[in-house]
């Protein structure tokens, strides 16, 4: 090969590598906008989910935590999520352009049209959740413990790392580990709708004549928010079982069809949607934020490099 011929492959390749980081870093940037704003609807639903009789419904349990703990109190546990969520979001999207990429390359050498099918950015959107799961449901069953502590006494743990002591110590790496296909069960159709609104959502409210990353502020807020709703829409259901895996005491379920069995035998099929409430009330603001910090982080990168 010739040194003319090389000269396009190390482009694609410089391009794609310039890709992949603006991914990754996009999403990070994201995932601490989401932290910021969805925090209190997430502890909420959290232990709406795990705190059987405990409170009247939604509005009952964010009255209570305040009245106990303070305004702060409804950031108890943010230290795992905002420490986390951050490289969780940024593997989310690189593995979603990763996914993107994969489905470019599976195309016949003949295809012509650059834009992805709606049955391709399902795909990227689903496999999304593969990587992340690895790096998500560890920090899950860490946050729900940290979350649902010190509601009937004394708080068991200092904090995140002597949650993991704990964990450790009492199951080893499987007990941190607890969850994960659950997390898996609940992110990976949720992420295919995720994405998937959230690029048809763009596409409608891209004017004639101009490009999707162009919307403005309002339209973006607007394309990230219906994301998040669409995604809540079916995870509820996964995300109860994966709460109750990870918060119960070891031996409570022996997996997650025990867990299923044992939720509905207990509390009837409703029990599947517990949470439903602050989940959607967090949906839109908080997956807002998070494509408003990915679209101006990546169009800020985009400037430089």
């Amino acid at each position: 090969m010739s040194s003319a011929d090389t000269k396009p492959v190390a482009a694609e390749v410089k391009t794609n590598t310039a890709s992949s980081v603006k991914s990754f870093l996009s999403g990070g940037f994201g995932g601490m906008a989401s932290v910021l704003v969805g925090q209190p609807f997430d502890l909420v639903k959290v232990r709406l989910q795990t705190s059987e009789g405990l409170y009247k419904n939604t509005f009952d349990c964010f009255k209570q935590i305040i009245k106990k703990d303070g305004v702060f109190g409804l950031y108890r546990g943010m230290a795992t999520p905002f420490a986390s969520i951050t490289p969780i979001f940024a593997v989310s999207f690189w593995s979603y352009d990763l996914g993107k990429k994969i489905c470019y390359a599976a195309r016949p050498s003949t295809t012509t049209d650059k834009h992805l099918s709606l049955a391709e950015i399902t795909f990227a959107g689903a496999f999304s959740a593969v990587p992340t799961t690895l790096f998500m449901a560890p920090s899950e069953r860490v946050k729900v413990l940290m979350q649902i502590q010190g509601q009937g006494g004394e708080a068991k743990y200092k904090g995140p790392l002597d949650v993991v002591r704990q964990l450790y110590k009492e199951g080893g790496v499987r007990s941190i580990f607890r969850g994960t296909g659950a997390t898996l069960l609940r992110d990976s159709p949720g992420s295919a709708a995720y994405f998937l609104a959230y690029e048809l959502i763009k596409k409608q409210l891209t004017p004639a004549g101009s490009r999707p990353e162009d919307l403005s502020f309002g339209a973006v807020l607007f394309a990230g928010g219906m994301a998040g709703v669409a995604m809540w829409t079916i995870a509820i259901p996964p995300d109860v079982l994966k709460s109750r895996l990870q918060s119960a005491p070891a031996g409570t379920y022996s997996g997650l069809g025990d867990c299923l069995k044992k939720t509905i035998k207990a509390d009837g099929p409703s029990a599947l949607f517990k949470g439903l409430g602050p989940a959607m009330l967090r949906a839109f603001p908080a997956n807002a934020a998070t494509f408003l910090g990915v679209e101006y982080s990546m169009k800020a990168m985009n400037m430089v490099f």
